[in-house]
């Protein structure tokens, strides 16, 4: 079974909140940095509002850097496809994305990384940068979400229902 979806345009303010959540799910171990600036104070008590100063200045500059990338990924022309409308085809080979009935491309189930379901889209992460989401009103009906559900768990992406 294939399951043909709608026409879908991602926003670009969607595309940067789901790439900078994932990036800060990635990368989680940064957060230790500005808790062990906070630390110093321990140790040497006359720099505490110097620690927390800086540890909330690197915090800051942390989320404003990868901000900023995404931003720019989503005006350069390279990525300009993710933000056109586009429409997908799904299978169990793959995932076959449309610009038009006669232009498209396949992205192989391997080349996903890691799939969530939120409560009304799939998001499917690609690479760091690389983000699809798919919200459930682009499925022309409730079989084809949960086929495709039940895809995403044959490939190991979701987890199984419990019976």
């Amino acid at each position: 079974m294939i399951v043909k979806t709608k026409k879908y345009q991602l926003d670009t303010q969607t595309y940067i909140r789901l790439a900078l959540a994932n990036v800060l799910k990635e990368q989680w171990w940064v957060w230790f940095i500005p808790a062990a600036i906070l630390l110093i104070p321990i140790v040497w008590s006359a720099a505490l509002w110097w620690c927390v100063g800086i540890a909330a200045t690197a915090s800051i500059l942390y989320l404003l850097f990868w901000s900023i990338q995404f931003a720019g990924a989503a005006q350069m022309e390279q990525s300009k496809i993710l933000f056109e409308k586009l429409s997908y085809e799904i299978d169990s080979r793959q995932v076959l994305i449309k610009l038009n009935p006669r232009e498209g491309m396949p992205l192989k189930w391997d080349q996903i990384q890691k799939v969530k379901r939120e409560k009304d889209a799939f998001v499917l992460v690609v690479s760091r940068g690389h983000v699809m989401y798919w919200p459930f009103r682009i499925f022309k009906s409730d079989n084809d979400i949960r086929f495709v559900e039940a895809v995403l768990r044959r490939k190991g992406f979701l987890p199984e229902k419990a019976k």
